[in-house]
C-alpha cells in the first residue's frame, strides 16, 4: 500500500501537460514500432553563414585515441561504441553531446573525423533521444561555424536531428530539459533561416524562461550547477541573436532582460573564491565557472544589478572572516522535483574563504543506493526526527511527501525557520540562525519531546581538533567518516558528526 501512496504523492504536482504528453509519446511510440515508422529523410539542407564571439572552452573530455573521460570515468575504444552503456547512461548521453569539440586545442581535422565515425554508425539509440540532440546540434553548430565548416553531410544529418528533436520535445519533463530543446532550436533557426524551428523556440523560451527564473535570478530547479548551465545557453543564444540580423533581434531585449536577473543570482550565490555550494544536484566539473560565465558575460557587453536573494529560498551572510549559505526554501519546482534533495534547513559555511562546512555532494545519478543517500536527509547539515526524511526522495529522482516552509522571519544577523516535514507525526522542527562577527549560533527545537539526529559534515582537510576547536555543542556528539564527493564517481574520506537531542540542540561556531 505504501508504494501506491508515495506514487499518488508523487504524480499529484504533475502538470496536465507532463500527463498528456507522457502518455501521448508511450501511445505514439508502441503504435509507431508496431508500423515500422522511419522519419523522412532531407537533403541538400542550405545554411546561414553565422558570426559568433568564442564562448567558453569546455572541459578536457576526448583524451586522443578514440579515448574519453566523462564523469571521472575513463573508456579507450578501438573502434567508438556511441552506444556504450556499461558506465552508466548519463556517461553514454555525454560521448553523445560532443562537447569536446570545444575544449581546447584539439584539432579541426580529429574533431570532424569524430562526427563522421558518429553519422556512420547505423541503429543510435540514446544519442536519438531528444535531450542529447539538443545538446550535440548546438555544439556542432558552433564548430562549424568557428571552423568555417562546410559539409553537406553534416548539415544534411544535422537538420534531420532537428526534425526529430521537434517531433520528440520534452513537454512530458519540462524544466531544463524543455529549456535546453528551446535553446537548441533557436542556434537551428539562425543556422538553417528556418521559421518553423524559430516559431517553436521561441514559443519554448519566452515560456520557460518566464516560468523558470525566479524574480531573484535563481533558475527554479535550485541548483547552483544547472543555474550555470542555463546561463551559459542563455549567454551563447545571445551571442547568437546579438551578431546576426534573422529575424530582426527581436529576441534580443528579452533574453538580456534574463540574463540580466540569472547574472545577478549566480553572483550572490558563488562564494568569493568562485566555488558554488553544492546544494541539491551540483557537482564540480560539470559546468562553466562562475568566472568564467560572468566574464563572458562581460565580453558579450551585458550589466547586471544586484538582486537580493528571495524566491529561491537561499540566504548568504557575508562578514569579513566568514560566509553562510543557508536554505529555507521550499522543494522546487512542485512538478518537477528531480534534482531537489531531502536537506530543509541544510547550510553550508567558509571560513577565510576555506571550506568548513559543507554540503556532501553528489556522485551519481544512476537509480542505485548511492543516490538515494546523497539526497536523504542525514547526508545534509540539518535534523532528521524519528528516523524519518522530511522529504521522501525515492527513485533516483522523484520525491512524494515533501517539507514545505511554515514560518520565516529574517532580520539583520537573525533568521527563524520553521517547516511541516513532520507534521503527520504532529512534530515541528525550527531552527534559528544567530550571526555575529565572530561566530554563528544554532538553536534547533522541537515541538515535543522526540528522537531527534543533527548531522555536520566538514571539509576533508577538517580533522578532529579543528572541529573541537570551532564547535561549542550543548549534547555529546559522535564523530563519524563519510564520503565526501568531488564529483560524479570520485569521493574523499571526511568527517562529520551525528548529534542526538530530544527536544532542542545549540551549537555554536567560534571564527
Amino acid at each position: 500500500m505504501h508504494k501506491y501512496i508515495r506514487l499518488f504523492n508523487t504524480i499529484k504536482y504533475l502538470k496536465i501537460k507532463q500527463v498528456y504528453y507522457r502518455l501521448f509519446y508511450l501511445s505514439r511510440n508502441r503504435y509507431r514500432i508496431k508500423t515500422g515508422f522511419t522519419y523522412p529523410s532531407f537533403s541538400n539542407i542550405k545554411v546561414n553563414k553565422l558570426n559568433l564571439m568564442h564562448s567558453i572552452y569546455s572541459y578536457k573530455s576526448y583524451l586522443g585515441n578514440n579515448s574519453f573521460s566523462f564523469l571521472n570515468l575513463e573508456k579507450s575504444f578501438e573502434s567508438i561504441d556511441w552506444n556504450y552503456h556499461s558506465l552508466g547512461k548519463l556517461w553514454t548521453y555525454n560521448i553523445t553531446y560532443f562537447d569536446f569539440l570545444h575544449q581546447d586545442n584539439i584539432p579541426i581535422e580529429e574533431s570532424s573525423e569524430l562526427i563522421y565515425d558518429f553519422i556512420n554508425t547505423e541503429d543510435l539509440k540514446d544519442a536519438k533521444e531528444p535531450f542529447p540532440i539538443s545538446l550535440r546540434g548546438l555544439n556542432w553548430i558552433k564548430f562549424f561555424t568557428y571552423n568555417n565548416i562546410q559539409n553537406q553531410k553534416f548539415h544534411d544529418y544535422l537538420f534531420n536531428d532537428y526534425k526529430i528533436l521537434m517531433d520528440n520535445l520534452e513537454y512530458h519533463l519540462l524544466g531544463n530539459h524543455l529549456l535546453e530543446n528551446g535553446y537548441s532550436l533557436l542556434f537551428a533557426a539562425y543556422y538553417f533561416e528556418n521559421d518553423e524551428f524559430y516559431d517553436k523556440s521561441k514559443e519554448i523560451l519566452i515560456e520557460e524562461l518566464n516560468n523558470q527564473i525566479l524574480e531573484d535570478g535563481a533558475h527554479f530547479e535550485l541548483t547552483p550547477m544547472y543555474h550555470q548551465i542555463m546561463l551559459f545557453r542563455l549567454l551563447d543564444c545571445i551571442n547568437l541573436v546579438s551578431n546576426n540580423t534573422y529575424k530582426n533581434k527581436e529576441l534580443l531585449k528579452f533574453l538580456k532582460e534574463k540574463v540580466s536577473v540569472m547574472l545577478s543570482w549566480l553572483d550572490n550565490i558563488t562564494y568569493k573564491n568562485g566555488d558554488i555550494p553544492l546544494l541539491n544536484d551540483s557537482a564540480v566539473g560539470i559546468a562553466p565557472s562562475s568566472q568564467n560565465l560572468l566574464e563572458y558575460a562581460k565580453k558579450l557587453n551585458l550589466e547586471y544589478k544586484t538582486i537580493s536573494l528571495k524566491d529561491s529560498g537561499y540566504k548568504k551572510i557575508i562578514k569579513d572572516d566568514y560566509e553562510c549559505i543557508v536554505d529555507v526554501g521550499n522543494i522546487g519546482p512542485d512538478y518537477i522535483p528531480g534534482h531537489a534533495h531531502s536537506d530543509t534547513f541544510n547550510f553550508e559555511v567558509r571560513i577565510k574563504d576555506k571550506p568548513f562546512i559543507v554540503d556532501t555532494g553528489i556522485s551519481t545519478y544512476e537509480s542505485n543506493k548511492q543516490r538515494t543517500i546523497e539526497r536523504s536527509t542525514s547526508s545534509h547539515n540539518t535534523v532528521k526526527i524519528n528516523d524519518i526524511e522530511q522529504s521522501e526522495v525515492w527513485g533516483g529522482f522523484r520525491v512524494a511527501k515533501r517539507a514545505k516552509i511554515s514560518k520565516l522571519i529574517e532580520k539583520k544577523d537573525y533568521i527563524e525557520s520553521s517547516h511541516d516535514g513532520y507534521k503527520k507525526y504532529g512534530i515541528t522542527h525550527t531552527r534559528k540562525w544567530f550571526f555575529s562577527n565572530d561566530s554563528i549560533k544554532i538553536v534547533d527545537s522541537i515541538n515535543k519531546s522526540t528522537s531527534a539526529i543533527a548531522s555536520i559534515h566538514f571539509y576533508p582537510s577538517i580533522t578532529d581538533e579543528i572541529i573541537k576547536k570551532y564547535l561549542k555543542i550543548s549534547e555529546n556528539y559522535n564523530i563519524k567518516e563519510y564520503n565526501y564527493c568531488l564529483g560524479f564517481n570520485k569521493f574523499e574520506k571526511a568527517l562529520k558528526i551525528e548529534i542526538h537531542f530530544e527536544k532542542s540542540l545549540e551549537m555554536e561556531i567560534m571564527i
